[in-house]
């Protein structure tokens, strides 16, 4: 049975596309790897974002181990598996400021911004990642003739940012390699 030209020739252009994808560096993202098992946090389910980081750390494999209610008595508070790390949140806030308006006053343009800074130690205060900032914004125009539908697509683009947030947190925490 021969082979026609064509068929031969983009097996072959296949070959070589995928033959050379390894070699210039390219390789599909994975799932991060940790240099811990058990994270001490204190996520407030109150903020979304903390929430998504909260399901993002439990679903790549982290245990949650909730610290010690400050005038608990001991007695009364459940024991815990000791923490391999503790993850403090320093800054979580969404901010909105007029970026452009019209000679009228009028706004036309908004930036949007979300700041999440954290830090990772050691249960004993050995700073792993010292404060660290993840900084997102992104500008929306606006028109008071479309509000509502502003609106929607600025909760939309704060829940984009909230997941780019979650991911570049994750990328941080696994590139932490010893403890």
């Amino acid at each position: 049975m021969a082979v026609s030209r064509r068929s031969w020739l983009s097996g072959a252009t296949g070959v070589l596309v995928w033959g050379t994808l390894p070699g210039c560096g390219f390789k599909l993202r994975q799932a991060p790897v940790f240099a811990f098992r058990s994270v001490a946090a204190t996520l407030s389910d109150g903020s979304g974002l903390q929430r998504e980081l909260r399901q993002a750390m439990e679903s790549a494999g982290l245990q949650f181990v909730v610290p010690p209610v400050p005038g608990t008595p001991a007695q009364t508070q459940i024991p815990q598996v000791q923490p391999d790390v503790v993850l403090t949140v320093l800054t979580d806030q969404r901010e909105r400021s007029v970026v452009g308006s019209s000679a009228a006053g009028q706004v036309r343009e908004f930036q949007l911004r979300v700041r999440f800074k954290f830090r990772l130690s050691t249960p004993v205060g050995k700073e792993l990642i010292t404060d660290s900032e993840v900084l997102l914004q992104r500008d929306i125009s606006y028109s008071e003739t479309i509000a509502l539908s502003k609106a929607d697509e600025e909760a939309e683009l704060y829940r984009d940012m909230q997941t780019d947030v979650v991911q570049q947190t994750l990328r941080r925490l696994a590139a932490v390699k010893s403890l």
